[in-house]
């Protein structure tokens, strides 16, 4: 996930976002495993760089990018496959997430012969 544009997180947002409890946070916290930060206040908090390094992103060799996939049978249902990339594209932002490419595609959900499927499997 691109979260990148959100600076600081809420110990229960960055908990989330690691898939842990904010006990887990707090103890990591005094242990030092991963240490938070503090508001002049003294409230915890967290930087998208901390999930980063603590995760092993290396950002300045990071090529990945954000795509989002959206297909239907036939040329006939293209107000449908208007209407999942409008969806998809609603999620992302709603999310934070910043969507580097969005692939469209037609062809039956029976079989894989999908060109456009079948070069994202390629590149991945």
């Amino acid at each position: 996930m691109n979260t990148s544009n959100i600076t600081n997180y809420k110990p229960k947002d960055f908990a989330e976002l690691l898939g842990v409890s904010v006990k887990t946070l707090q103890r990591w916290d005094r242990e030092g495993i991963l240490k938070a930060n503090r508001t002049p206040t003294d409230r915890r908090y967290y930087t998208y760089e901390q999930y980063l390094q603590f995760k092993g992103i290396n950002v300045q060799n990071d090529q990945r990018q954000v795509v989002i996939y959206a297909r239907v049978s036939t040329r006939n249902q293209k107000n449908d496959l208007q209407n999942q990339v409008s969806f998809l594209r609603q999620f992302c932002n709603a999310k934070g997430i910043i969507v580097d490419r969005c692939i469209e595609d037609y062809g039956s959900g029976l079989n894989y012969n999908r060109k456009k499927w079948n070069e994202l499997l390629e590149q991945v």
